[in-house]
């Protein structure tokens, strides 16, 4: 916790937030990715 509290302390409250929400949607924007993806081939399945 000492590190983040450091990290905000350095880089800024802004700076921090936006690094860990890039980090969380990266996850994110892959699942989607793969859910669209599965979605093409059983599409393509039903033609």
């Amino acid at each position: 916790m000492n590190e983040i509290y450091s990290h905000i302390a350095n880089l800024g409250f802004p700076i921090v937030i936006s690094i860990y929400l890039l980090v969380r949607i990266e996850g994110k924007l892959n699942q989607l990715t793969e859910s669209i993806n599965e979605l093409s081939r059983t599409i393509a399945g039903i033609k």
